[in-house]
């Protein structure tokens, strides 16, 4: 939930928008991939799980296979975990397939400096060694801090260090939408 300094600055999608970008990214990783087998989607805990489990589905009314998806905590690898909280909450990694030898696609809503991708990158390796990983967001903000780009991006947004990208899905929020915020002065 967004706090409440972060007034509402303008919609960038909303339901119909998000469903047409996911199947464009479906099509993109089938088509980068040269099909999907060996592919394994690994949303990142919260919101990249469910873009992991539509896109798995979207890839599957496209090709009739459906890939595999698997959750990644990526919690304990930040490197801001002392500002993240005292206590974090602790979800689970649930990796229900051997991931040595296959195509990961780490699947994230928002990428912004780069860090949790890095996190992510760093939980994954410690349940084996893919032969790749690709990265799919369905929005990159810029300002990187680290030297990491997406393969598969659902819509570029520049944003200033002012402002959030509010990202929201209908399993968790309640409704798909995507929303720029910006600081109240």
């Amino acid at each position: 939930m967004i706090n409440e300094e972060y007034r509402p600055k303008a919609q960038i999608m909303d339901g119909i928008s998000m469903n047409r970008t996911l199947i464009r990214l479906s099509h993109e990783i089938i088509e980068k991939n040269r099909g999907v087998s060996d592919v394994l989607l690994v949303g990142v805990i919260r919101r990249g799980v469910t873009l992991a489990e539509r896109i798995s589905q979207k890839i599957e009314e496209i090709e009739g296979i459906r890939i595999p998806v698997g959750s990644l905590d990526i919690r304990f690898h930040r490197d801001d975990l002392s500002v993240v909280g005292d206590q974090p909450i602790i979800s689970s990694t649930d990796l229900p397939f051997d991931i040595n030898g296959k195509r990961v696609i780490l699947v994230d809503d928002v990428i912004f400096t780069g860090r949790t991708v890095r996190a992510a990158l760093e939980a994954l390796f410690e349940h084996g060694r893919p032969a790749a990983i690709q990265l799919a967001v369905l929005v990159d903000r810029g300002l990187r801090e680290l030297p990491i780009k997406p393969d598969y991006i659902g819509k570029n947004i520049p944003t200033s260090h002012r402002e959030l990208v509010d990202v929201k899905v209908g399993e968790v929020d309640g409704e798909d939408s995507v929303s720029i915020l910006s600081k109240n002065s």
